[in-house]
């Protein structure tokens, strides 16, 4: 570099402005600290996804479980594009104007999970406002291609909130998923900040909505820790996902993922998660996985297989 020349902050992140706030400076918890990736398992699984060019979230989240996922041949589809139409504060994915939607990914998708022999998938999207199913039509067709090909693969789709479409709603429905995801996030107070192209009650709405139409299709939801949330706020939370029917919860430790997102307010001690647990068992879910390195669909298959035996007597 010449002495003349100047060096300029990054100002973008993958299509996010850079915020103000530095990135923590102190150590991650120890229960926070994950082995990198690189067993033969995640190998396959990489190439596989790469030969079959398809998306991940476990990639373009950069979640942390992604390791002891791939390791054991289970990984979360993402269909639709690697661009999101929207910025939520605390997500990693690729912000932008997406490409057309391909019509060969939902085979693509079934062919992986055959060759992969998994018996259990999670389909998630990017949030596509531009189409006007917003993507809709593609999650069912995606499960229908998949349960041709691999007949006795469960099938658990974890969708956005499709601007709250009725008509989207139901063409997911209409091809039966396994169980419906929608994760609501976080709370009420900060969920414009962390989600600003959501709405709070507009994913209850979805939640609510998906059980009453569809009851024997279990409802799913997820929350993250550490976007300033108070604990108050978190039971209250929940109360709102039991009242929507809502079966099984997850709920996991937020990790900034660049300068581009929000800042992590705090770290929660596993004991905490445990105590949010009990919370949510006594409140009446089936099944809750709480947990720092809990993600959506972390353990997702165990998640279905011990909310079929509580529904199941």
């Amino acid at each position: 570099m010449s002495p003349m020349a100047t060096t300029f902050p990054l100002s973008f992140i993958r299509g996010r402005r850079t915020r103000p706030e530095p990135l923590a400076r102190e150590p991650k918890p120890e229960w926070l600290k994950v082995r990198a990736p690189g067993s033969p398992g995640y190998v396959r699984l990489k190439q596989l996804v790469r030969e079959q060019r398809l998306h991940t979230v476990c990639e373009e989240a950069s979640c942390p479980n992604i390791g002891e996922c791939w390791q054991h041949g289970t990984a979360t589809f993402m269909i639709l594009g690697d661009v999101c139409t929207r910025a939520c504060g605390y997500c990693h994915v690729t912000h932008g104007r997406p490409a057309p939607v391909d019509p060969d990914e939902p085979a693509r998708v079934a062919r992986a999970v055959e060759a992969l022999g998994l018996r259990y998938v999670v389909v998630t999207s990017v949030d596509r406002d531009d189409l006007p199913d917003f993507g809709a039509s593609v999650f069912a067709e995606t499960i229908r291609q998949t349960r041709r090909r691999v007949p006795g693969c469960r099938i658990e789709v974890l969708i956005p909130d499709f601007k709250g479409s009725p008509d989207a709603l139901r063409a997911v429905l209409a091809a039966r998923p396994d169980i419906l995801n929608h994760n609501i996030e976080t709370v009420a107070r900060v969920f414009r900040t962390v989600r600003p192209g959501g709405r709070y009650e507009r994913s209850l709405e979805l939640l609510d909505r998906a059980r009453r139409e569809v009851p024997e299709v279990p409802t799913k939801s997820g929350l993250m820790v550490g976007l300033g949330e108070t604990w108050d706020e978190l039971v209250e939370t929940l109360r709102d996902l039991r009242r929507a029917g809502v079966q099984i919860v997850t709920i996991g430790q937020y990790l900034r993922p660049s300068l581009a997102n929000v800042p992590t307010a705090r770290f929660y001690h596993p004991d905490e998660f445990a105590t949010l647990r009990r919370v949510a068992r006594d409140m009446g879910f089936a099944q809750a996985e709480c947990g720092p390195l809990v993600r959506s669909s972390y353990h997702a298959h165990e998640q279905a297989d011990a909310y079929a035996r509580v529904a199941g007597g």
